[in-house]
């Protein structure tokens, strides 16, 4: 999808409507990982270098369409304020006459952060009227919410349309250009071998992304316990694993379809529980009852790790295993390891999904693969094939 980005427009005395992701985590009022929001900091300087006054918009957790103090993004624009060292305007109105005075009377140089999107009932139902007042607010539109271009809602896709509408353009952020950039050149001209990793606990939630990837990739890696369903639909004793049980004969012709590319673990380490002080054993093949597959084991992850690391291209989306409980993280560990060993022999690798970005971020191995990307959800639309609303609605280039 080749689209106008940031490059192509006059910022100059603009007022620069842009869709961030500020979608963060908050603990009493204090931001616990402000990734997403120094994710946003390349293209808020671009606009204000180039003399432009950026207005920012985002959606923060789940309010049910109405003002929750809860979810209000002054805390977010307060910490906005110390990254830029610049004046950070807050409006507490998202759109409407006093969010428009506030960026009209916006000082030269500072940014205006708007308040939560979802505090509007027609943000989610992409509402035409709603997105029309949220052009309003700018004379260029930017989406640099990649984490959330695979929603049709009225601050991803409506309002793109509306700012075309009264002859304004809307154009790829820093940030977005760089997602499309990496995951096009991963999926459309990737260096040969392209092995993807896909993990995670349901097969019902990826198995449309493994069928879609078995005829791009030469090898498809499967761990987590979506590994489980695929195992029983071939007839294997899974003990007290999670299996889908509705979706086993899905899996089963999957696997018969795809061959030898589709890789699944041959060894496991178990637990009594689902808990990290549990008993737990390695089990090669069949797992017994009363054991429950936590990780993939030693052999799997030795050759997961082979793999990976003699690829040309990696994608990687999912977790081996329960790596937030120290005993089951060897699995995720061991592909982090050799993604950033494939990285360094020259390969383009791609980290997607939040617990395989935080297993590469707790690993400390988060700069030493090619892209780590700020979208889990769209991520996988992506490499489903599905247009992504949020960018489709930008101007082609």
């Amino acid at each position: 999808m080749k689209k106008l980005t940031l490059a192509d427009v006059d910022l100059a005395g603009k007022r620069v409507l842009v869709r961030v992701d500020f979608n963060v985590p908050l603990e009493g009022g204090r931001i616990t990982d402000d990734t997403r929001v120094r994710g946003a900091l390349p293209t808020i300087r671009r606009i204000l270098d180039q003399g432009g006054t950026p207005v920012l918009m985002s959606h923060l957790g789940r309010p049910k369409g109405e003002p929750d103090p809860t979810y209000s993004l002054k805390p977010v624009a307060a910490h906005l304020d110390e990254l830029l060292r610049g004046p950070v305007v807050f409006s507490e109105t998202t759109v409407g006459p006093e969010a428009e005075q506030k960026v009209a009377d916006a000082p030269e140089g500072a940014t205006v952060v708007l308040e939560n999107t979802r505090f509007l009932a027609g943000e989610t139902k992409n509402d035409a009227a709603l997105a029309e007042q949220m052009a309003a607010l700018g004379d260029v539109f930017v989406q640099d919410a990649f984490g959330s271009v695979h929603r049709a809602h009225a601050s991803t896709d409506g309002v793109a349309r509306a700012m075309q509408a009264k002859g304004g353009k809307a154009v790829a952020g820093l940030l977005l250009e760089r997602e499309l950039d990496f995951l096009g050149r991963a999926l459309d001209d990737p260096r040969r071998p392209l092995v993807a990793v896909v993990g995670g606990a349901k097969v019902s939630d990826k198995i449309t992304v493994i069928e879609a990837l078995l005829e791009r990739a030469d090898h498809v890696l499967v761990g987590g316990a979506m590994a489980y369903t695929f195992l029983s639909g071939l007839g294997h004793a899974t003990g007290d694993s999670l299996v889908e049980e509705d979706r086993a004969d899905e899996a089963f012709q999957l696997q018969q379809n795809a061959g030898d590319k589709l890789h699944l673990p041959t060894d496991h380490v178990a637990a009594r529980a689902f808990r990290a002080d549990a008993e737990t054993r390695v089990f090669e093949g069949e797992l017994e009852a009363g054991w429950m597959g936590l990780d993939i084991g030693p052999k799997t992850r030795k050759e997961y790790a082979e793999v990976v690391s003699g690829a040309g291209t990696v994608l990687w989306n999912g977790p081996m295993g329960v790596f937030e409980m120290e005993p089951f993280a060897a699995g995720t560990l061991a592909v982090a390891k050799a993604m950033a060993e494939a990285t360094s022999g020259g390969a383009l690798t791609v980290v997607g999904g939040g617990d395989s970005v935080a297993a590469v971020t707790q690993a400390g191995l988060e700069d030493e693969v090619s892209h780590v990307s700020t979208g889990g959800g769209a991520m996988l639309e992506w490499l489903e094939g599905k247009t992504l609303p949020g960018v489709a609605a930008l101007d082609d280039a």
